[in-house]
């Protein structure tokens, strides 16, 4: 499915995308349930919309009141196409029609309960109370008229609103993310106010994907770095069914950010499967040179990210490609909707296949992304569907920058007083909070970078100590803390035996021994999976090593075991204490370990890896 606004020849539902980071999820979930779906610009003409069945409106991260606000089509409120708007699409379709829209009191980030008071519409055959997921600081605070309220929360009281007479309805929430159970019910409810026939099917899909493929490689040979991911697997596999490996030359390079003994499996695991067009290029000088003494994530990613294209072009005579190859990547649509590679999309991180460099590639037509408009269940989905073991399909997700950006950095030096004031009146806040359970809280003096309301934030976490070891009573503080108090986007809780006592940064970058303790304590919480048969109870289990060390020495490490499908929107794991308490235990008995923490944040508000 490509951005464009060309008249489809078949009946569609138009995604107007406002920037949002599930917008390309909408377009995959209507076309999940059998509806032909197209993401086009909200400014697109009319005229591109003949064969449209139905609008959605997606969210995005501006307000309907910023002067700057995206440009949209506003004749397409006047059609009489059923129309469905969420998030900030509720906003604007609210404002449209003579509502008004504020900022709310307080912001709802995460799982929410929504109390249906009328089951109109989208709503029909629900429950009187359903879960949905919430990520917004926006609220209606006027109605338009003719329009009647569907569903609230406690912080929402427009939570669903919608006009029947004129099929138009407007979500708070996101039914199109999985944490919403029934959001799949929602849209399909939608789809059938729409009217049109389901001729739609993800097989079919994968099949223009090869199509594709064939087209756009043409004579030329392609390279791929195949990090053994499912993704960069997938995308290998294709290739080679597609266009023949007598066309495709794989590179797995070892850049020294891999997890322990990653390099010599992944080599393995393909020469098992028969393929003998991959090579092993050692870099890891390449890679851990250019970042030594940086400490900001983002450019850590950026020189990961170029290291990559600089190593790939040594295979083809240099960074610009020779004549008649081309640079494949395993990039899926979550790289380029957290780059801010859509239009009206905010910078969320930048992804090491989203660098210039790589912008540069693309613009000279030198890039091929055959899985670029998927999500990470629709590339397992086609894994499976190419004869790939499942064991390479189910691995957890690993970013390509590896352990660079799960080891983070600090400089050492003092935070200013205008941060201090921030962090010390944001603790008083979340003391407040974890309190009424029986937990301490406390700021930690490093920030991760989170996903609130469709921006990038780079905030503090809070760490809860104490109080009851209940998965769901942290769950709750958690979202309290991230919804209430504005300079927080992740909360952990203390796991190990004792007090964390008083923590302080240490001038910390990305280092061969960092990393090695980092591989020593990746390799005990995954041997602790493993042995406990757990790796499908984590979609993907991460471990951080912070900069933070007491008085006694040793840093911190952060356990971060989560649930998702498609990366866009994800829970944290509630893994059994039992196999907490033993991956604890042997991360402790590590030289350069003195404490450990839990993640109990969902995204959003945080994002799922740290930086």
């Amino acid at each position: 499915m490509k951005m464009t606004a060309e008249i489809p020849t078949r009946p569609f539902i138009a995604v107007l995308d406002f920037g949002g980071q599930y917008a390309h999820l909408i377009a995959n979930r209507i076309r999940r349930l059998g509806m032909y779906s197209e993401i086009v610009p909200p400014d697109v003409e009319s005229a591109a919309l003949e064969n449209a069945v139905g609008i959605i409106l997606s969210g995005g991260p501006s307000s309907v009141y910023d002067p700057e606000q995206p440009p949209y089509n506003a004749e397409l409120f006047g059609s009489d196409l059923p129309m469905l708007g969420l998030c900030y699409g509720h906003h604007l379709l609210a404002q449209q029609m003579g509502g008004q829209v504020a900022r709310g009191d307080v912001r709802e980030f995460g799982s929410a309960a929504l109390r249906i008071i009328s089951g109109d519409g989208p709503l029909r055959g629900l429950s009187d109370r359903e879960e949905v997921w919430m990520s917004h600081g926006d609220q209606i605070v006027d109605l338009p008229e003719g329009f009647e309220i569907l569903g609230s929360t406690d912080d929402c009281p427009v939570a669903a609103m919608g006009d029947a007479s004129r099929r138009l309805y407007g979500f708070q929430f996101h039914p199109e993310v999985t944490h919403t159970p029934n959001g799949m019910r929602m849209l399909e409810n939608f789809i059938d106010l729409c009217g049109a026939p389901l001729e739609w099917n993800v097989g079919d899909y994968i099949k223009e994907i090869g199509r594709d493929i064939a087209e756009q490689v043409g004579d030329n040979r392609v390279l791929l770095l195949v990090s053994g991911g499912v993704d960069s697997t997938v995308c290998f596999a294709l290739l080679n069914q597609m266009v023949g490996p007598d066309k495709v030359k794989g590179v797995h390079i070892d850049n020294g950010l891999m997890r322990k003994n990653e390099s010599r499996a992944v080599i393995a695991a393909f020469s098992e499967m028969g393929y003998d067009n991959l090579e092993y290029v050692d870099a890891i000088d390449r890679f851990l040179t250019p970042l030594e003494g940086v400490t900001d994530p983002e450019e850590k990613r950026k020189i990961i990210g170029r290291v990559f294209v600089e190593v790939a072009g040594d295979q083809l005579g240099g960074i610009d490609l020779q004549e008649g190859w081309l640079l494949a990547q395993g990039t899926i649509y979550p790289d380029t909707i957290e780059t801010g590679g859509t239009q009206h999309a905010a910078t969320i991180k930048t992804h090491h296949n989203r660098v210039e460099e790589i912008e540069r590639l693309i613009e000279r037509g030198k890039i091929i992304e055959p899985l670029a408009h998927l999500y990470k269940d629709e590339v397992r989905e086609a894994g499976m569907a190419l004869g790939l073991p499942e064991a390479l399909v189910w691995r957890h997700p690993f970013p390509g920058p590896g352990l660079g950006v799960r080891t983070l950095c600090a400089t050492g030096e003092d935070l200013p007083e205008d941060e201090r004031r921030v962090m010390a009146e944001a603790e008083v806040s979340a003391s407040l909070i974890a309190a009424e359970a029986g937990y301490g809280a406390r700021v930690l003096p490093i920030r991760s970078v989170g996903v609130q309301g469709d921006y990038r934030t780079y905030a503090h976490p809070v760490v809860l100590t104490g109080g009851e070891r209940e998965w769901g009573i942290l769950e709750e503080i958690s979202t309290r803390i991230t919804n209430e108090v504005r300079e927080v986007n992740r909360v952990v809780y203390s796991v190990s035996r004792s007090e964390p006592g008083q923590l302080h940064t240490r001038a910390a970058t990305v280092t061969r021994d960092r990393l090695d303790l980092l591989r020593d304590v990746d390799a005990i919480v995954m041997e602790v999976l493993a042995t406990a048969e757990l790796e499908r109870s984590a979609w993907q289990m991460i471990t951080v090593l912070l900069p933070l060390v007491p008085a006694s020495g040793g840093e911190c490490v952060v356990l971060r075991p989560v649930l998702s499908t498609e990366a866009m929107t994800a829970k944290f794991a509630d893994l059994p204490w039992t196999a907490v308490d033993e991956m604890v235990h042997g991360i402790e008995a590590l030289t350069g370990i003195s404490h450990v923490f839990y993640d109990v944040t969902h995204k959003p508000p945080a994002t799922i890896e740290w930086e």
